[in-house]
Parts: C-alpha cells; structure tokens; sequence
C-alpha cells in the first residue's frame, strides 16, 4: 500500500500469475534449450565392429550421451500382432479408450472425453543391429521419449443403448459413445535412433541405456535431423509462452502504475485547488472588511441563517460550484463529497472559487 493506493484483487491476482507462468514457462524453455545443445553436442557413432574398441579405450567404458543408429532385432521369440499374424515386434501396447460426450453448461454444447479403460504393455528383449553383425542392446525402451512405436491396429465399438439408459445418460449429463481398441508395435525389422549412454559390460555386450546423468532418453523412428527441430520447435513455443505471459504482467504493471498516477494527479489538484482556495477565500475576506469599514454595515444573522450548507447544515456556504455556477455548500462538505458533482444539479464540477455573501 502507497499513500492509500493498493491494487485491486484482480489486478493482484493476474501479477501473480503472470509471474507464475513466467517462471514456469522460462524453466521448460532452458530445458528445452539444454536438450537441444546435448543432441548438437551428442556424438554420432556407428554401430560396427570397432564400436567395442571405441569403448574399451573409453575412460570408464562409458559414452555418457551418444547418437547410435541401427536395425530392430528380438533376441529371443518376436511377440506376435492380436489382428494381424504377419506383424511381430519387441514392444507391443494395447490400449482401450472410452469414448463419451459430456455436457457443459457453460458453452450449452455436448463435448468429447477420452477415458482410457485398459492398457497392457509387452516386451522382449531387443537390440539394435548394425553393421557387421553387431549389435546394441537396448535397455529399459519403456523409459525412453519419442515417437517408437506404430499403430497396427485402431477399432472402435460403437455403444448400442437402449431408451433408459438414453434418458439416464442424458440426466446425468454424460453419453457414451463406444470404445477405441488400439494396438501399437514396435516391429522387427523398423530402423530406430536411439540416444543415450553406451557401456560395454563386463560381458562384453554394448549396451544402450538412460543416461545415468539424467539426461533426456530417446528412441525415435523419425531421422534425427527431424527429432532435433521438433525438440528445437517445443524450445520455441515455451519461449513464446514465456514471452506472452511476461508481457502480460508488464500490462498489469503499467495499468496499475497509470492508476496510481492518475490518483496522484487527482491529490495533486485537488492540494492544489485547496491553496487557492483559502488564497482567494483570505482575499476576499479581506476585500470585504475593507468594504464594511468603508460602508459601515454588519452582517446579520438572518443572512447566515440564509447562507446554510446544504449538506452539513451548521456552515455558511463559502463556495461557488462551476460550472453549473450552484452556492450549495461549505468548502468543508466539497472536499467530503465521494464524488466530485454538484449536490444539487449532479453536473461535474470542474472548479470551485470561494464566495462570500455581504
């Protein structure tokens, strides 16, 4: 609080929002930012024969973030499509989705919401071959971002309802519209980006982790020219959100800096208006004992009777309200008013000059 100025709950509110999304939209770019330097700093490395010398003479036999290419291999038994018997993998995830509308009584209008119902994840163990016949096993693929999976087969079943389950659906404001069964594979045979750590175990199987630095983890079917500008657009978009947000606290804080002002201003004049108040009241008090000796009269009461504020109903008026021109009220009462319009006619008042009645 500043000289009686204090922000408005609203004005409050959307500061700390602001400043709140700010922050959180800022962190999500610099890590999206500092993802995209790891993968431009990542080394590329062929999956060969001379991958385990690489890594023996490794400090450590340890890559902590390096880019390997290769071809999807099951080291044991493929897992097998539920729809289609050609179609084997080494991930596969099923997934079943409900489908509803719900009603909004804020818009009026149905909406779409997804429910997911079931979901089951199969795998097998799997490495990624390459030239030569060597390979990299891949380790923990669950853990890993991206896109690696492709979707074999989509089903929806639409829901069939009878009149009392209509009526009911609709008094709850909820409606079914079926299920959506969803297979997705990773298939024998996809070629996969993966980056991450590489080790040689003791065994002397190369292995593809999750960086043990908590760097970000990926297997992607898309090249990774493709993956780095889709991470570099995700950097951009929390930027510009970044951006948006803060922009729009610097709009609360200029309109409250220009309220504040404009009541400073108002304080101003209205300081100012009371100084020459009591100056041309003081003058005219004067002029007009100069004029009483000269003429030699006295006031009477009943002109003061008379002369009484509107308002407080105990003061002689002493001002004149312009511009409707009213002599309503004391000085006193003009400064109490809430608002600043003539008691008598509401008009505004644009200047006040004292007066004084002979």
């Amino acid at each position: 609080r500043m000289n009686g100025f204090s922000p408005t709950f609203t004005e409050a509110m959307c500061l700390g929002a602001s400043l709140s999304l700010s922050g959180v939209f800022y962190y999500l770019y610099k890590r999206s930012r500092l993802i995209v330097k790891k993968l431009e700093n990542a080394p590329h490395i062929s999956i060969d024969g001379n991958l385990e010398e690489l890594l023996k003479v490794t400090p450590g036999a340890c890559l902590q973030y390096a880019v390997v290419e290769g071809t999807v291999k099951p080291v044991d038994e493929p897992l097998t499509s539920c729809f289609s018997k050609d179609i084997s993998g080494v991930l596969q995830r099923f997934t079943i989705v409900e489908h509803r509308l719900i009603w909004s009584s804020i818009s009026r209008t149905w909406r779409d919401s997804e429910r997911i119902l079931h979901q089951r994840v199969n795998m097998v163990p799997f490495v990624l071959l390459g030239l030569d016949e060597a390979a990299v096993k891949v380790q923990s693929p669950l853990q890993a971002a991206g896109r690696y999976t492709e979707v074999i087969n989509e089903k929806f079943h639409q829901s069939t309802l009878g009149f009392g389950e209509l009526v009911g659906f609709f008094l709850s404001g909820e409606k079914s519209k079926g299920v959506l069964e969803i297979e997705e594979m990773l298939k024998v045979g996809t070629t996969l980006i993966g980056i991450g750590e590489l080790t040689l175990d003791t065994d002397g199987t190369v292995t593809l982790r999750p960086p043990s630095d908590n760097s970000p983890y990926f297997l992607s079917l898309t090249d990774f020219e493709n993956l780095q500008n889709e991470i570099h657009n995700i950097a951009g978009f929390w930027k510009v959100l970044a951006v948006v947000s803060a922009l729009a606290g610097t709009a609360v804080l200029f309109w409250a800096g220009l309220r504040f002002y404009r009541i400073l201003k108002d304080r101003w004049e209205q300081e100012a208006m009371n100084r020459e108040f009591v100056r041309m009241q003081a003058e005219a008090t004067r002029l007009h004992a100069e004029r009483a000796n000269v003429e030699g009269f006295e006031e009477g009461d009943n002109n003061q009777m008379g002369n009484v504020c509107v308002i407080c109903l105990s003061q002689p008026r002493d001002c004149i309200l312009l511009n409707c021109a009213h002599v309503c009220c004391c000085f006193a009462c003009f400064r109490a008013l809430p608002q600043r319009t003539c008691p008598i006619c509401r008009q505004n008042i644009a200047r006040v000059l004292p007066f004084y009645l002979p």
